[in-house]
């Protein structure tokens, strides 16, 4: 349960996290630097209201499941996919062989990370 939980929550914060440093690059990009910054902050005071507890809840010296790295490593895995679902789905960023090649690395990575 606390690796459902934990994910799920890294998740939504990251979300809250790729709307609040790249969201503005879209929506705000004519707005005054200072509604910007302010904008973004209130994103990433959600996203840390998830990220915070997920880490607390996540973590093995919290009887959570995962070691350090792990959260880690899982956080960048979800950041990349969250961001790359973004970028296609607001910026119509096209994917390419090469970002499927590095994806493929960082699937390694996980699979190294984890291993045993």
């Amino acid at each position: 349960m606390k690796i459902f939980v934990t994910v799920s929550m890294l998740i939504v914060s990251n979300v809250f996290m790729t709307i609040a440093w790249y969201g503005h690059l879209k929506w705000f990009n004519k707005w005054n630097l200072l509604w910007v910054i302010l904008i973004s902050w209130s994103f990433a005071l959600v996203e840390y209201m998830f990220q915070v507890p997920a880490n607390k809840i996540g973590f093995e010296g919290n009887n959570g499941p995962f070691s350090l790295v792990q959260l880690k490593v899982i956080q960048e895995v979800i950041t990349l996919i969250i961001f790359s679902a973004f970028s296609v789905l607001v910026f119509n960023t096209k994917i390419t062989t090469n970002h499927i090649i590095g994806f493929c690395f960082l699937i390694l990575a996980v699979y190294f990370i984890f291993k045993k």
